[in-house]
């Protein structure tokens, strides 16, 4: 598996997209989906990574995003997993980079918001692992029923 800064406009990576928006909406009600469509995650305070498998001709295994903030804090967002690529441990591998990202960027903290939903459970379980916890909204979110919020503290306090 590589992982790499890419193109969220790329033909494949728009489908992938796709899928998470459509199963966002599918799963929370429109006001609580807070997935970006391609062209925000194109922007220059977003760095974007997909993994991909250069063994399978480039196959698309899924993507993240990483939005500043500001100089100390980062939100996570558009972590999605192909379907082919489930239980591959593709996700572990997209989160560890991107973590690892924040911190070379001088990131003292990455924050998220997920459903609250069935749904999303794999994703809670897979955040609290790497040492997420529960925090109030942040940077322009409300409290939201729909709505999980958490952070890392990434200086190791």
């Amino acid at each position: 598996m590589q992982i790499a800064t890419d193109d969220p406009r790329r033909p494949d990576v728009l489908a992938l997209l796709d899928e998470h928006l459509a199963d966002m909406y599918a799963t929370s009600p429109a006001e609580s989906v807070h997935a970006l469509d391609p062209d925000a995650l194109a922007a220059p305070e977003i760095t974007f990574w997909t993994a991909r498998d250069p063994e399978a001709g480039d196959l698309l295994l899924g993507c993240a995003a990483l939005k500043r903030i500001d100089a100390g804090h980062a939100e996570l967002k558009s972590m999605r997993t192909a379907t082919v690529a489930r239980r591959r441990g593709v996700a572990g591998r997209l989160l560890d980079h991107v973590l690892d990202a924040a911190r070379a960027n001088g990131h003292h903290r990455v924050s998220l918001e997920t459903g609250t939903e069935d749904y999303f459970a794999p994703a809670r379980a897979l955040y609290v692992t790497r040492g997420f916890t529960v925090c109030g909204p942040f940077e322009g979110y409300s409290p939201d029923p729909n709505s999980t919020f958490l952070t890392l503290d990434l200086s190791g306090r």
